[in-house]
């Protein structure tokens, strides 16, 4: 039984984050939440409190670190006496983030891949260039570290295994659909860190097709998509961290990520990107003051954790696996539909961030009590997704199915 969380992180999944670990305190234990700015911790914890989150009296601190610095979170683990890190900070800091966790023995899990600030779109697989190359340290240490366990990369990847282990004897090919038919009421912004999300669509987009990986350009593949409650919409191929790993474990399925943009977002990206204001290379003004164009595009645009109170709509994320069932060509969507004015309601987020940071606290959770509690590194559907699917059912995000039998919510 491990007990007590440190999230580390304090932008709109971190509020998520901290929301759902106070509904299930009585479970996790003393949580702690920290970042370099102590302010914007002390202010999620305010907005918990303000709900009525905890769902037992307990502690819930603010602390400031430094988390590039794994010295200092390493201190930091230890003086709290925490077993359980939920990273949910940029993906700059996952590695010393989970250096830290490998040197105090403690659980380890993240959301996303790690970036190193100087290169955008690596060699693929993304995750063989850091993460994997740590698995013997982390098997060697007893620690557990599961990777990428946000909605995609996360419940899209259980998703995955749900297909291999219910509905398909073989999989021939995984597609991942990523839309948000929501509005934040804006002219422009991004649902995450613009930083991340920019260098996310200007570099190379990877997919697994035919047993080799395959390049394409951000734009090029694209196609409109039949979804469950927000219909038809136009979704283009896209680089993404999933494809990493699935690729790993189905590597006779070609495996495809597919994110909704609608033509003003992509308008706007083009200028951007042609103008080269989201080089991360820096450039000197007139002034003399030398900048980085896409920091200072980060700068102007809003913070995505502003966009929260007035969004509306739905989102709709899912995983479509075919292959052959019995002899037979076979077909399974597994899905999820969140609506951000609820996820607004409930924990103060966007549905974005409420998708991406109820996985994680789920994950915490099995940790806790054992059933991920596995003493080494794993991706997402090398676990059993059973457990996984029943908490997200009663924790805000239903899973639903839908095959030749009908559209049904999915639980075990």
């Amino acid at each position: 039984m491990k007990r007590n969380v440190l999230i580390i992180g304090a932008g709109g999944v971190a509020q998520v984050v901290a929301h759902k670990c106070a509904q299930a305190n009585d479970r996790l234990g003393d949580l702690h939440i920290a970042s370099r700015t102590v302010g914007k911790c002390e202010a999620i914890i305010a907005s918990v409190h303000e709900k009525g989150a905890m769902k037992v009296p307990g502690v819930f601190a603010a602390h400031a670190v430094d988390a590039m610095d794994s010295a200092a979170v390493v201190a930091l683990i230890r003086r709290l006496g925490v077993e359980i890190v939920i990273n949910v900070g940029s993906s700059f800091v996952n590695m010393p983030v989970l250096e830290a966790c490998i040197e105090a023995g403690v659980a380890y899990m993240d959301t996303a891949i790690h970036e190193d600030a100087g290169k955008i779109c690596e060699t693929p697989p993304w995750y063989g260039n850091y993460e994997w190359k740590r698995r013997d340290r982390c098997k060697a240490a007893g620690v557990t570290a599961i990777l990428g366990v946000g909605f995609d990369p996360g419940v899209v990847n259980s998703w995955a295994r749900v297909a291999e282990d219910e509905f398909l004897d073989e999989i021939t090919s995984i597609d991942i659909v990523d839309i948000n038919a929501g509005s934040h009421g804006k002219y422009f912004a991004t649902n995450f860190d613009p930083e991340i999300n920019f260098r996310e669509f200007t570099g190379t987009v990877y997919s697994w097709q035919g047993g080799k990986w395959q390049s394409n350009s951000m734009f090029e593949v694209g196609r409109v998509w039949d979804m469950p409650v927000v219909g038809e919409q136009k979704a283009y191929l896209t680089g993404h961290d999933e494809v990493h790993s699935l690729s790993a474990r189905y590597p006779g399925a070609d495996v495809r990520f597919w994110m909704g943009f609608g033509d003003h977002y992509i308008n706007v990206f083009t200028v951007l990107k042609n103008l080269g204001l989201l080089s991360e290379k820096p450039v000197r003004t007139a002034e003399g003051l030398e900048v980085v164009p896409l920091k200072v595009v980060k700068a102007v645009l809003p913070d995505p954790a502003s966009l929260a109170p007035g969004y509306s709509g739905k989102t709709c994320i899912a995983t479509i696996a075919r292959g052959v069932k019995d002899g037979k060509p076979a077909e399974v969507m597994l899905y999820n539909v969140a609506d951000h004015a609820e996820a607004f309601a409930e924990v103060g987020s966007q549905g974005i961030s409420y998708t991406a940071g109820v996985p994680p606290v789920a994950a915490a959770l099995l940790v806790a009590d054992g059933t991920w509690d596995v003493g080494t590194m794993v991706n997402v559907e090398e676990l059993n997704p059973k457990p996984f699917m029943n908490l997200l059912n009663v924790m805000g995000l239903p899973n639903r199915v839908k095959d030749a039998g009908g559209d049904r919510e999915l639980a075990f």
